[in-house]
């Protein structure tokens, strides 16, 4: 397929199955075309895959799963998210990303700001009510996080070219 590779790390069941209702519930149903998600890399050449399934099962393998906590409620301009704090997380991304020298667009040779978005590109008082409704009751907590996946971006939904789980 001739279609960008997006990177993700997946999150456990229950925090999964948690952001896809927040996400199904705020998220502008005709825009909704992907499961909530962790970006980690935006736009891998789809000509590298194998190399890029192979360092991303090199990796899953090397790394435990990462602790992970989401630490607030961040307001995007014109969408809400929740923000995840996660040193472990990051250091596999910067080990994904040395691995991949070469293949990153600029905005991936950047550490990403990791978050889960449950509403984007909605007029900001919209996203600003959410925002506030949802801050008022946040009590910051542990995140799941148990691999990595890969997908096809195709425009709208996303084709999965396969997962990876941490070790342990």
């Amino acid at each position: 397929m001739n279609a960008p590779v997006i990177i993700t790390a997946e999150m456990g069941k229950a925090d999964q199955a948690w952001a896809n209702a927040l996400r199904r519930e705020h998220y502008p149903a005709d825009r909704n075309v992907v499961d909530a998600h962790i970006t980690l890399f935006h736009h891998l050449p789809p000509d590298s895959l194998d190399e890029i399934k192979s360092r991303l099962s090199t990796v899953a393998k090397e790394y435990p799963v990462p602790d992970a906590f989401l630490s607030d409620v961040i307001l995007l301009g014109n969408g809400v998210a929740y923000r995840i704090l996660s040193e472990a997380l990051l250091a596999i991304r910067e080990d994904l990303a040395s691995g991949l020298q070469g293949l990153l667009i600029p905005q991936d040779q950047v550490p990403p700001r990791l978050h889960i978005t449950i509403q984007n590109k909605v007029e900001s008082r919209r996203a600003k009510a959410l925002h506030a409704v949802l801050s008022r009751d946040f009590v910051p907590r542990p995140l799941v996080i148990t691999g990595l996946a890969a997908h096809y971006y195709r425009g709208g939904p996303w084709a999965r070219i396969g997962s990876w789980k941490f070790r342990g």
